[in-house]
């Protein structure tokens, strides 16, 4: 399993009426936390998208549980629990505020594209040589 943490502090522009993070902003939080993820690993979405290989979204799944609020300190835990190198990924998003109290959670699945054959593709290798360290399993 491959886990990544990143902090965002919420804007007030990003907010409602009320002061809560507006629902629709929680798909740019998971955003902010896979790109740092995959930065994490050492290189970068510009880098994979320079090597041919596009990531559109194909499904979001979120719940709320308790609302993120104007000027909170949002950690973005970003978990990937399983790897198998296909056309697919899933990126597990859990926020929690400055108390440590969870918020909201989210599951975002990605192709992976080639946009010059129009076509789905295997994850890059080199992808899945960074990752893979993280799913060995002791026999």
């Amino acid at each position: 399993m491959f886990t990544s943490t990143t902090q965002i502090r919420v804007r007030y522009g990003e907010t409602d009426q009320m002061g809560y993070l507006y629902y629709g902003n929680y798909a740019l939080y998971y955003e902010v936390g896979r790109a740092e993820a995959i930065r994490q690993l050492g290189f970068t979405y510009r880098q994979l998208e320079e090597m041919g290989t596009m990531m559109p979204v194909a499904e979001l799944n979120v719940q709320y549980f308790r609302p993120a609020l104007y000027d909170d300190l949002i950690t973005v835990k970003t978990i990937l629990k399983e790897l198998d190198g296909g056309p697919k990924i899933s990126f597990h998003s859990e926020l929690y505020n400055e108390a440590g109290q969870f918020l909201n959670k989210g599951v975002t699945t990605l192709v992976f594209y080639d946009p010059l054959e129009k076509k789905k593709k295997d994850m890059p290798g080199e992808l899945f040589t960074r990752l893979s360290p993280f799913f060995k399993t002791e026999t």
